[in-house]
C-alpha cells in the first residue's frame, strides 16, 4: 500500500516533468483515455480570462449550489493549502482523497511524464467523477487552447477578459492571447465573452470553430442602478439584482457573463432569481480585494498583471481613506513589474517592496528598479521577505492609513498563512 502523504506526493509530482509549464493536451488525453475519463459523465462550464476567471468560477459554483445541484469546482493556483484547488459541494477535498486520486493517476499514466498542473487537473476530474457531481465549474490555469483543463469538452465556455500576461507562452498581443483563450470554445456550444472591448480574434475563432458566441454589449448587457443592477439577454431580463459581494466594478461583467452562461444551461440546470441573488451575495474568494477586519484597513489582492493593477487602482480610488496608502509589494520576476506598478503610482504613498523567496520570485532590488521605471516616486524601502515588509508597514501605519498587499498569489498567501486564515 502506498503510504505517501500529500506533501510527499506533491514533492514527487514536481520532479516528473523537466519543465514546470508544458502546454499541450496529448499527455492528458492519453491518461484520460487510460482512466476512462475523457467523457466523465458530468456537465462542465470552462472559464478562462486574463483576470476575473476565479471570481466567475466561484459565482457559478455558488449560484448552482444554491439551486440544489452537486457542484465540483476546480481553481488554481492556491493561496495556502493545495486542497483549495478542488471543491465538491463547497467542501475542500481532503488530503486522503487527493492522495487516492494521485495514486490512481500514477497507476494509469504508465511512462507519461505529467506536469504538476496536469496531475492536479486529472485528480480533479477523477474526484468529481467518483463524487457523482452534476456539473463542474473549471477554471483554466493558463491560456485555454492547450491548458490541461481543456482536455474535456465543456457545455458552455466563458472568456472573462483578455489582456497581456504570460507572454512567454501565450504571445505578446491581445489578439494572440485571445486566440489561445478562444481555444476553449466548442462547435455547436455556447461561448460567452465578458470583455467589453474584446480582440477581434474572439469572434473570428468562434465563427471558425462553429461556437455560438454571446458578447457583452452586443448580445447581453448590464444596467447599473444606485443599489441594484439588471441583466438582459434579448427579451430575457433579470431586474433588481444585488451587487456582488466580490468588490470592484469589473465584477459586474463577470456576474453578467455567469448569468448568460447559466441561461444557456437553463433547460438542464434551471436557477431562480432567489438562487442568483443569494449566490451573488455569498460568493467570496480570498485575495480578491479582501479587506481584513480591524484598523488600519488592510486590503489583500492577488493583482499580478497590468489589467488587474488598473482595476485595483480604480477600486482603491473609489473607496477613499482619510490617511495614506501603504503598499506591501511582491511579484514574480517573469511578470511585467513596471506595468503593474504604473497604474498604482499615483495612489500609493509609501512602498514596501519584498523579495519573494520562490524560484521565480523577484528580489526587492528588482522591484525598486521597476518602481523607478514606472515613475512611482513615493518612498520605497526593500525587505527580505513579505513578512518583514508587512510588519514594517503595520508599524508605520496610523489607524487612518490603509495597507495594500498585492502582486502575487505568493505575496497574499504568505500573509494569510501568517494570520492563520488558511480556510
Amino acid at each position: 500500500m502506498n503510504t505517501r502523504t500529500l506533501s510527499d506526493w506533491l514533492a514527487w509530482i514536481e520532479t516528473l516533468h523537466p519543465r514546470t509549464i508544458e502546454l499541450g493536451l496529448d499527455r492528458v488525453h492519453a491518461v484520460l483515455d487510460s482512466m476512462g475519463l475523457r467523457r466523465p459523465g458530468f456537465a462542465a462550464i470552462t472559464i478562462t480570462g486574463t483576470n476575473g476567471k476565479g471570481s466567475a468560477t466561484v459565482m457559478c459554483e455558488t449560484i448552482l449550489r444554491r439551486a440544489g445541484y452537486k457542484v465540483g469546482a476546480y481553481t488554481s493556483p492556491h493561496l495556502i493549502d493545495y486542497a483549495e484547488r478542488i471543491r465538491v459541494d463547497g467542501r475542500m477535498v481532503t488530503d486522503a482523497e487527493l492522495c487516492a486520486a494521485f495514486e490512481r493517476i500514477d497507476a494509469a499514466r504508465g511512462t507519461v511524464p505529467l506536469t504538476y498542473f496536469e496531475f492536479g487537473t486529472l485528480a480533479a476530474f477523477e474526484i468529481f467523477k467518483a463524487a457523482k457531481i452534476d456539473i463542474a465549474v473549471l477554471e483554466v490555469g493558463m491560456g485555454g487552447r492547450l491548458d490541461a483543463v481543456n482536455a474535456i469538452d465543456n457545455d458552455v465556455a466563458i472568456v472573462t477578459s483578455v489582456d497581456i500576461d504570460h507572454t512567454s507562452w501565450l504571445g505578446d498581443t491581445r489578439e494572440a492571447i485571445g486566440r489561445e483563450k478562444a481555444g476553449i470554445f466548442r462547435h455547436g456550444r455556447p461561448a460567452v465573452c465578458g470583455d467589453p472591448d474584446p480582440p477581434r480574434v474572439i469572434a473570428a475563432e468562434a465563427a471558425r470553430i462553429g461556437a455560438r458566441l454571446l458578447q457583452i454589449k452586443r448580445d447581453f448587457s448590464i444596467e447599473r442602478g444606485p443599489t441594484e443592477w439588471n441583466w438582459r439577454l434579448g427579451a430575457r431580463l433579470r431586474a433588481g439584482l444585488p451587487y456582488p459581494a466580490l468588490r470592484g466594478d469589473y465584477q459586474l461583467y463577470n456576474a453578467a457573463s455567469v448569468l448568460t452562461a447559466l441561461e444557456m444551461l437553463s433547460e438542464r440546470f434551471p436557477v431562480t432569481q432567489a438562487d442568483i441573488r443569494e449566490g451573488l451575495l455569498s460568493a467570496v474568494i480570498p485575495g480578491r480585494f479582501q479587506v481584513l477586519p480591524g484598523l488600519p484597513v488592510c486590503v489583500l489582492d492577488v493583482a499580478h498583471n497590468a489589467q488587474a493593477a488598473r482595476s485595483l487602482a480604480a477600486t482603491l480610488k473609489q473607496q477613499r481613506t482619510p490617511g495614506r496608502t501603504l503598499a506591501v509589494f511582491g511579484m514574480l520576476k517573469d511578470k511585467d513589474i513596471a506595468a503593474v506598478a504604473a497604474p498604482l503610482a499615483g495612489t500609493i504613498d509609501r512602498w514596501y517592496p519584498a523579495s519573494l523567496n520562490v524560484a521565480r520570485g523577484a528580489t526587492a532590488a528588482q522591484l525598486i528598479e521597476a518602481l523607478a521605471a514606472a515613475d512611482a516616486r513615493a518612498p520605497a524601502r526593500g525587505y527580505d521577505d513579505v513578512h518583514q515588509a508587512y510588519a514594517a508597514a503595520r508599524a508605520d501605519a496610523a489607524e487612518t492609513d490603509r495597507i495594500v498587499v498585492f502582486g502575487s498569489f505568493h505575496t497574499v498567501g504568505d500573509i494569510l498563512a501568517a494570520l492563520g486564515k488558511a480556510r
